[in-house]
């Protein structure tokens, strides 16, 4: 599943057509601010910070995720483009940067995403002065419906075999990765079970789902808060190329319930960075599939529009693109290989779009033949 995942099995035919007038009443800066941020806390400011849904647990505007780190599957290019010293080289800085919510899974790297994540964080705490304490990172991690999990119990032994590798109590967030499908299609009741126990059992501060379509979504919010847990997230797929959640029902039902809409994949796996080109070089291994070069000619209207606004606002490309996510009312969890990378990122922070900038992006993202998606979301 998880190379079906990376490869983002099958496109969807339609374009995502006036996706700009379905968003009523949304605005930048509609990501719910806390009153005050401690600057002893974060150095973010406070309107960079959030709560993840109706749960207390707080975290920034927009975190970074971890697929890559250890990642063994030949996707990002582990062990030939980067390493495990790049990586250690992005957790520095992301917690230099405040960019404290940290995405990973069970199944990232076969479990090295977590162990280089808790390698990281320990050498964090040996080293920084007791003095002057850095913030401690929130952690976002996943289980996946395996063949052999069945039962609620199956959720809360990976919770713990996932803590075991991050070499921590209790973690910020932990979510089921995908809807159970095939034998585990009539045991997503006892995932949702499992997810509270472990909320109640203080494994976890707050639990989430990820690719769950709207359907799913309101029956995980019924079934949680039956057992008086919150949802506090859904993680799926969301950018200015792939604006299906405006359209499917799960954005408007995550507004409705109360729940952080996590939008994976914000940059499109880097083609909202203006790098690539049509007779450009192309990324290597599995991840050339997303690049094709009828693609990348379709795209260019939004890549032009994100261009446009970026030279104007002296940004990147990349920042544009992530700070449309945080416009949309979304927390986006780009993710970051390289020290450089997430200087990059992190630069989408501070700031905001302005309405007419987002209206513009809209507009030319409604143009453009909608992405790649993971075809679960719709089962």
């Amino acid at each position: 599943m998880q190379a079906a995942q990376r490869l983002e099995m099958r496109a969807r035919g339609n374009a995502v057509a006036n996706t700009h007038r379905k968003v009523v009443g949304r605005r930048c800066g509609a990501v719910k601010p806390l009153a005050s941020a401690a600057p002893s806390d974060t150095a973010l400011a406070p309107s960079d910070m959030t709560t993840l849904g109706k749960t207390s647990l707080r975290v920034p505007v927009m975190g970074v995720g971890a697929w890559s780190w250890g990642d063994r599957s030949g996707y990002w290019g582990y062990g030939k483009e980067y390493g495990k010293e790049e990586s250690r080289a992005a957790y520095k800085a992301l917690i230099r940067s405040g960019l404290t919510f940290i995405d990973t899974a069970e199944v990232y790297g076969f479990g090295k995403s977590e162990e280089f994540l808790g390698e990281f964080m320990r050498e964090q705490q040996q080293q920084q002065p007791a003095a002057s304490p850095a913030p401690a990172p929130v952690i976002a991690t996943k289980f996946a419906p395996q063949p052999w999990r069945f039962s609620s119990a199956s959720v809360v032994q990976a919770a713990k075999a996932s803590l075991a590798r991050l070499g921590q109590p209790s973690m910020g967030l932990y979510m089921q990765h995908w809807p159970g499908y095939g034998p585990q299609y009539f045991c997503n009741d006892a995932f949702l079970e499992g997810l509270a126990e472990c909320q109640q059992q203080g494994l976890c501060s707050a639990v989430g789902v990820s690719n769950f379509n709207e359907q799913r979504l309101r029956r995980a919010v019924q079934l949680l808060a039956a057992r008086g847990v919150p949802l506090a997230s859904n993680q799926v797929q969301y950018s200015l190329l792939y604006r299906a959640p405006e359209t499917n029902g799960v954005l408007e039902a995550c507004r409705e319930a109360g729940v952080t809409l996590v939008a994976y994949s914000p940059l499109c796996q880097g083609l909202l960075t203006g790098k690539y080109s049509p007779t450009g070089a192309k990324p290597t291994g599995p991840r050339r599939l997303v690049y094709s070069e009828s693609r990348l000619r379709e795209i260019q209207p939004v890549l032009d529009a994100v261009r446009a606004v970026a030279e104007a606002r002296g940004k990147t490309m990349a920042q544009v693109a992530l700070n449309w996510c945080i416009c949309k009312g979304t927390l986006p969890i780009p993710g970051a290989k390289t020290e450089r990378q997430l200087g990059e990122i992190a630069g989408a922070l501070g700031w905001r779009l302005s309405e007419g900038e987002v209206a513009e992006l809209d507009k030319a993202s409604s143009r453009v033949p909608i992405g790649l998606g993971f075809p679960v979301e719709n089962w």
